[in-house]
């Protein structure tokens, strides 16, 4: 114990390891909807849900304990929200590529993540990026998971004149997705430690109860791996076609991993005096790697949560905290019949939910100045509404540029944003 004491620096950062312990299991508590979510998302795609939920578990508990022993911070990994869904709903479902080589996308992205970790570029890629277009693709993000939410929840169904319309309110699908919901955020606002999870479970047993959704047990043996196990197409992925799309998935994986890492770790009092982070690289390196191995492992880009931030107000302040969710995770695996069972209106809630603390990023906007605001909402409205993720990426990053050009605001750091702007002119020129 005291080798891990030392190896942690817990005493150093004032804390204990049952103190990391009882993070650990907060933050866990706090993540674990997405080994029902993610598989969902993801077979929707047409990728096997019981593979699908074992390797989730996997890669949040290899990523975790990796960011715990490289990365020493209290910050938990998982399958990201946003990610999943740009896999399934645009790359598969929406531009018509199989699920493997959306997999050996999201395996090039995170190799060359890995690279960016090892390489001075990171500071300047991720300092480089106008910070209000983060937000804004953060917010656009959630957007789009609102609108996949509503549609899987029933609550917005397709409409021939209006494009979209209300679903059947007479039906319990839709009504108990809105049940959930409501009572995910009454429990987040009291600050209940597993609120997310505990409404997937209410939504999930008024289902079964109404017969709306059938139960298919409780614990099991893991299923097997092997449909979702080395699938991925890389050759496939090298094609030029692909090249936004990987683009994409690193900036959002990229992006998302920055401002977790710093949001989580000012709140846990981690950074220097000049408000940076000690050991980024090694934290960097330890997302980006679980990137490689998830994708090697069968499922969607690997990225730190924010949700990490419930362990931190725990008392979390070390790697113990992380490596504490890793082991939990890896428990998860005997219980698939349970994550089976889970019906989409109940996983509909929780999207729903994450869906509007991603929106919530658009009040960190600069809405003094229009050459900024303006691209980063551009880009998070076209998200949903030409349902692509990298489309609104795209236009975020061509509109701040031209912008910034025409009213003679362009400056030598935005050069990063012009080269990310050109390669998707190309795009949407070429392809």
């Amino acid at each position: 114990m005291e080798a891990v004491r030392k190896y942690f620096a817990i005493s150093q950062r004032h804390s204990s390891p049952r103190t990391e312990a009882i993070a650990g299991l907060t933050t866990f508590l706090a993540m674990v909807y997405i080994t029902i979510v993610n598989p969902s998302i993801l077979a929707d795609a047409g990728m096997d849900f019981g593979a699908v939920f074992v390797v989730t578990c996997l890669a949040a508990a290899i990523g975790s304990v990796l960011m715990g022993v490289l990365g020493g911070y209290p910050i938990a990994l998982a399958p990201g929200m946003g990610q999943n869904a740009f896999f399934s709903y645009v790359i598969v479902l929406g531009m018509g590529y199989p699920w493997q080589t959306a997999l050996g996308a999201v395996f090039i992205s995170g190799i060359i993540f890995v690279f960016i970790s090892i390489l001075p570029i990171r500071e300047w890629l991720i300092n480089a990026i106008p910070v209000n277009l983060k937000y804004g693709i953060s917010a656009g993000i959630g957007l789009f998971l609102g609108f996949i939410a509503l549609k899987n929840a029933g609550l917005v169904v397709d409409n021939p004149a209006t494009f979209v319309s209300l679903g059947d309110l007479s039906q319990a699908g839709p009504l108990i997705a809105l049940a959930g919901f409501v009572l995910i955020v009454t429990l987040s606002s009291k600050k209940v430690t597993g609120a997310i999870i505990i409404g997937i479970a209410f939504a999930a047993v008024l289902g079964w109860v109404t017969g709306s959704a059938e139960f298919h047990g409780l614990v099991s043996a893991p299923p097997s791996v092997e449909p979702a196990l080395l699938q991925l197409d890389i050759m496939a992925a090298l094609q030029f076609s692909m090249l936004p799309i990987i683009l994409s998935l690193l900036l959002v994986d990229v992006f998302d991993t920055a401002g977790t890492l710093v949001g989580v770790a000012n709140r846990a009092g981690l950074t220097d005096g000049n408000g940076k982070l000690p050991r980024l690289g090694p934290a960097l390196l330890a997302d980006s790697g679980a990137t490689v191995v998830g994708a090697v492992l069968g499922t969607s880009s690997t990225t730190s949560y924010i949700e990490s931030a419930s362990g931190v107000e725990s008392g979390g302040r070390t790697g113990l905290t992380s490596v504490t969710v890793g082991l939990l995770f890896l428990l998860c695996i005997f219980f698939a019949p349970l994550a089976k069972s889970i019906p989409a209106f109940a996983t509909a809630s929780a999207l729903l939910f994450v869906a509007c603390l991603m929106i919530s990023s658009l009040t960190e906007l600069d809405w003094q100045d229009q050459t900024e605001y303006i691209p980063a909402v551009t880009g998070a409205l076209a998200m949903p509404l030409v349902f692509s993720i990298a489309d609104g990426i795209g236009l975020a990053f061509i509109t701040y540029c031209l912008i910034k050009i025409l009213t003679g605001k362009f400056v030598r750091s935005d050069m990063a944003s012009l080269f990310i702007a050109l390669v998707f002119v190309g795009k949407f020129l070429l392809l």
